[in-house]
């Protein structure tokens, strides 16, 4: 039963999009029907998949890398006044930057490979981890540091076996963030420039006047998004529940 709300909202999107096909006679190069969109997904499904798997593995890649980032990064900060007088600052100034007026300079960079696309996702996750993780840190229970100085224990000891089990919530919070945040880096990256990803196979769909292969290329990236998202939250919470 958990399934139907999303299910009869998908349904529900697609009858209004096919009426709005339907109602204004719009172009199909325009804007084709869902009827349209399917074809081309399953007369291309071979070169979707292939598209999708490169797309899939920067997110992974990129997701990893700036989860594990963040994650120093906060206990770092969590840890060290010097490190939150100096870094905080330039994190937040580097978020202030427009991701795409960064997508050309990694790609000069780094190239039109696959490392571009997955610093894309790093970039734009690795702020969120970082502050989610970080504001769960510095937002133990009163009672829980109390009674461990009343035990006289360690910092190190805090960190750990305090601190850092306290604030799991939020860092889960900030993962799954990531999840969404990471196809739209990757992609972004493709946009810029990539022979191979959704990214790419959009650009390409969209000069080559093919529509309906674009819009095919882009439900697939929302459809990896929504299943990515939906592994992350189970483990997060399942690991969440773990520890409590």
């Amino acid at each position: 039963m958990k399934l139907f709300p999303p299910i009869a909202a998908t349904f529900f999107a697609l009858i209004v999009w096919q009426l709005i096909v339907m109602l204004t006679g719009v172009q199909k190069f325009i804007l084709p029907g869902p009827g349209l969109v399917v074809e081309a997904w399953w007369q291309n499904r071979s070169v979707i998949a292939e598209h999708a798997l490169v797309t899939l593995k920067e997110i992974l890649i990129g997701m990893a890398i700036g989860c594990t980032l963040g994650i120093a990064t906060a206990l770092q900060l969590a840890t060290s006044k010097t490190a939150r007088t100096l870094v905080q600052p330039i994190l937040v100034f580097t978020q202030s930057l427009p991701v795409f007026a960064l997508a050309p300079m990694l790609t000069l960079w780094l190239g039109f490979g696959l490392w571009s696309k997955i610093a894309m996702a790093v970039l734009i996750i690795y702020f969120p981890v970082t502050s989610a993780f970080f504001d769960g840190l510095m937002r133990t229970p009163p009672g829980f540091l109390d009674l461990a100085k009343t035990m006289q224990a360690n910092p190190r000891y805090v960190l750990w076996h305090i601190r850092v089990p306290a604030a799991l919530p939020s860092l889960g919070a900030g993962v799954r963030l990531a999840a969404v945040y990471a196809p739209i880096g990757a992609v972004i990256g493709e946009w810029v420039g990539a022979s191979r990803g959704l990214g790419a196979l959009m650009i390409m769909s969209n000069g080559r006047a093919k529509t309906d292969l674009m819009f095919a290329a882009m439900l697939t990236l929302g459809v990896l998004s929504v299943l990515l998202y939906v592994c992350v939250a189970k483990l997060t919470r399942r690991l969440g529940d773990r520890e409590t």
